[in-house]
């Protein structure tokens, strides 16, 4: 059974893996399956983490943004039930079992995976879809807290298995990402975009246009950053993200704040051309220089994802590299999310950054990663200084913060 995945693992890992690590972790939860529910052939699922790669903080906005599924993954082992229950035993979290016979919302469930499973089964109903118990026991190599989207990871594996099990794989990647966001957002609580759920559902690295919130435009790009001579890093630096709701929270509102001057909701549906012109009244109108200074950095960002894209597409390393240190910048001086302001003394994304300029000396690019204020750092690193820069990272940061990151084919599926 183990040996099947072997032609899917680099779809799934990329050009560098251990095969018998991986094999050795699958083996692994199919065992604990039959340990816990008594099947030692159950159906084996996967779905990534994510990386964003440009478009820091514009999705909110109908903005454009990039990002890509990566080659760590969440993995579950999965039998059907013969009732309306689903049970999921998570390595290193309690077990989950719901009985999706009532799918109302329950307060006492917010910020709980037993939230998601209630939400992602209501979005199945709603739609006339199938939905039936199941039974799974999961692991995963996305960290919690590393930017990388564990949350999405796990929304769009339990819509795959809904998916999958009882329907057919009829829901394409992008719906099944849309059903992990109403979850999130109705039943878990928590307000967020449609980016992370759709580069964890997808696979490879997507530009996704926003425009058109409950219809995004996809566009594929197929690029390996290995076959360039780069490996992309995300560094953690062990910030805390306790007591930064408020931080992330003010970011849509501001640039709302600017998009209400016209008399319109978000920013993608004003012209940067009238905001230029207007900026001095709408200064005087709104009285906060921060939010103009993050529209300016929406305005600016959409434009340089489609730069991003093209380059990718023609195969423009350093063109796009360019655009990457850009992004970076932009993020830093102008939407202000690199630390965060209720707490200056906490700047462990700026240290990071300083360091990798240091070490890199103009070579590769290295930008904010995901929602800033705390947390990761993303770095396109030549293969030939990989060592030297998670040297350096480790030696700020302690060891094994670094993450060498490949992008990864293969969208959220079941492998076997």
């Amino acid at each position: 059974m183990i040996s099947d995945l072997h032609s899917v693992y680099p779809d799934l890992y990329g050009k560098e893996y251990d095969e018998k690590e991986m094999d050795k972790r699958f083996s692994h939860l199919v065992e604990k399956h039959k340990e816990l529910f008594g099947n030692n052939d159950p159906a084996i699922f996967s779905a990534a983490g994510r990386t964003e790669i440009g478009g820091n903080h514009t999705d909110h906005n109908l903005g454009c943004v990039i990002g890509g599924s990566v080659n760590l993954d969440t993995i579950g082992a999965v039998s059907k039930r013969n009732d309306n229950r689903v049970i999921i035993a998570s390595e290193g979290f309690p077990v989950v079992d719901v009985d999706i016979s009532d799918l109302e919302v329950r307060s006492g469930e917010k910020n709980g995976t037993d939230s998601l499973v209630r939400g992602i089964a209501k979005a199945f109903k709603e739609r006339g879809i199938d939905i039936r118990g199941w039974e799974a026991n999961t692991t995963t190599k996305v960290l919690g807290g590393s930017g990388l989207s564990s949350s999405a990871a796990i929304e769009v594996l339990i819509a795959e298995i809904f998916n999958n099990l009882f329907n057919d794989d009829n829901l394409s990647p992008i719906e099944l990402a849309k059903i992990g966001k109403y979850a999130e957002n109705v039943y878990f609580g928590k307000p967020s975009g449609l980016l992370d759920q759709a580069c964890c559902a997808h696979g490879g690295v997507i530009g996704i246009d926003f425009k058109d919130n409950d219809n995004p435009v996809i566009t594929p790009v197929d690029v390996s950053f290995e076959d360039y001579g780069y490996t992309m890093i995300i560094t953690d630096t062990r910030g805390s993200h306790a007591d930064l709701t408020g931080e992330y929270a003010a970011v849509p509102p501001e640039m709302r704040e600017v998009a209400a001057y016209y008399g319109k909701k978000n920013l993608r549906e004003v012209a940067f051309s009238d905001f230029l012109r207007d900026i001095k009244d709408i200064r005087e109108k709104i009285g906060n220089d921060r939010a103009l200074l993050r529209a300016y950095h929406f305005f600016t960002e959409n434009k340089r994802v489609g730069f991003m894209l093209q380059t990718l597409q023609e195969g423009d390393i350093d063109g796009f590299l360019a655009f990457v240190t850009e992004s970076g910048n932009s993020s830093f001086r102008f939407l202000q999310n690199v630390y965060p302001s209720s707490s200056p003394k906490d700047q462990g994304v700026s240290l990071a950054i300083a360091l990798s300029e240091e070490i890199l000396q103009g070579e590769g690019a290295v930008r904010v990663h995901g929602g800033g204020f705390a947390g990761t750092i993303q770095a396109y690193v030549p293969l030939s200084m990989k060592n030297k820069y998670i040297a350096g990272m480790e030696s700020l940061f302690g060891k094994d913060c670094s993450m060498c990151i490949a992008i990864r084919k293969r969208p959220v599926s079941r492998l076997i």
